[in-house]
């Protein structure tokens, strides 16, 4: 990120919003900002300058967020997708999480929230806001008595390795904090997906967000 430009890509329809992103963003050197203000030029812009990240508004005109997202993870394109929204509900955050998105931001955030969550994106993690992570577990764990009977089938280990999942770290700050290798992380994370039923990494997110009391 020093030695290189990091190209980001702010996609809403109101100008406020983009101004006041591509204003904090560009008091950092390290960034490039682009900024469309529909779905359709949002999607132009991936496929021909190929951000790092896509920092995307559910509703626009054209097409959605969640479209140019799908589209982002079918045609194989290298850039990583954050939804801005105003929307909490579980609903719309399931949805993002099935188009392969990689950060969930609200746009009640303050500014430096979202650039946060572009930072964590760009390390190789999730970022989730907290008031929505907070909401998803408040929905989940008081009525998770089948959650708690699934979190029995795992080593002390893994619940140590999911409850990082749901605090948003990386493979390799999980690694760190345990002090073993990134492969070790990955083995666990294949364990616990194979003994919870799960598949895939936004799987395994999904449900460390929703049922791990942090």
């Amino acid at each position: 990120m020093q030695q290189q430009s990091v190209k980001v890509l702010i996609a809403d329809d109101h100008e406020l919003i983009r101004g006041g992103l591509r204003q904090v963003l560009q008091l950092e050197a390290a960034f490039e900002v682009f900024e469309a203000a529909d779905g359709e030029a949002a999607l132009a812009h991936i496929r021909q300058k190929k951000p790092d990240i896509a920092v995307l508004d559910i509703e626009m005109p054209g097409i959605t967020g969640f479209e140019v997202a799908r589209r982002v993870q079918s045609e194989g394109l290298p850039t990583h997708v954050i939804i801005l929204t105003m929307y909490r509900d579980e609903s719309m955050f399931n949805r993002a999480l099935d188009v392969g998105i990689k950060g969930y931001v609200l746009k009640e955030n303050t500014v430096g929230e979202i650039v946060k969550g572009i930072k964590t994106v760009l390390d190789g993690g999730y970022y989730i806001s907290p008031v929505l992570s907070d909401l998803l577990m408040q929905r989940h764990y008081p009525s998770g008595e089948n959650s708690k009977s699934e979190l029995e089938k795992l080593t002390p280990t893994e619940k140590g390795v999911l409850e990082e999942l749901a605090a948003m770290k990386t493979n390799q700050e999980i690694a760190d904090s345990m002090h073993v290798s990134i492969k070790t992380i990955q083995n666990h994370r294949s364990n616990i997906c194979s003994k919870l039923g799960l598949q895939g990494a936004h799987a395994l997110l999904r449900y460390a967000t929703e049922h791990i009391k942090k």
